[in-house]
């Protein structure tokens, strides 16, 4: 597995994101079943220029704390097989992974919500990456059933890395 994390706005956190970010997207592929080595673009940014990019691909002029950019058209979640037959646009031809897609992250957003909602940064993070996993695998929360759906797969996820509301930043 590719995780390509760049943080662009050089933010600081009391944890170390090109640790923790790669292993939520490995735990998420294993969750979801993913039968391929897969790549997956994460950049962090600061609240303005999400902004931006939420204005520019959604049309919502306002900061979002997480993008996610699936590359695969998914029918039904985590069917993987949407890619076969197309490999010149779903596989990176140098490694053969799959390219999953990309991940934009808020760091103001990690950061505040973090202390709004009363866990560490490192939670929230990781929070993030799970809930724009589960979008790259062709989740979505349209309805409270599949807002349902994705909510217990975010704190299994979570869970299972022991990433629970009360883990320290460290």
């Amino acid at each position: 597995m590719t995780c390509n994390v760049e943080n662009e706005c050089s933010a600081v956190f009391p944890f170390d994101e090109k640790e923790l970010i790669p292993r939520v997207v490995q735990a998420a592929l294993d969750m979801e079943g993913c039968p391929y080595e897969a790549e997956v673009n994460v950049l962090i940014t600061d609240g303005e220029t999400i902004r931006s990019y939420n204005r520019e691909y959604r049309g919502i002029d306002r900061e979002t704390d997480v993008l996610s950019f699936p590359n695969i058209p998914f029918e039904r979640e985590s069917d993987f097989s949407a890619a076969e037959g197309c490999e010149a646009d779903y596989f990176q031809p140098d490694s053969g992974e799959l390219i999953l897609g990309d991940i934009i992250l808020c760091a103001d957003r990690i950061k505040s919500q973090a202390q709004e909602y009363g866990h560490s940064q490192k939670r929230e993070c990781a929070f993030l990456v799970a809930h724009s996993m589960l979008h790259l695998c062709g989740y979505d929360h349209m309805t409270e059933e599949e807002a349902a759906v994705m909510e217990k797969k975010q704190e299994d996820l979570l869970d299972s890395l022991g990433l629970t509301r009360d883990c320290p930043d460290m």
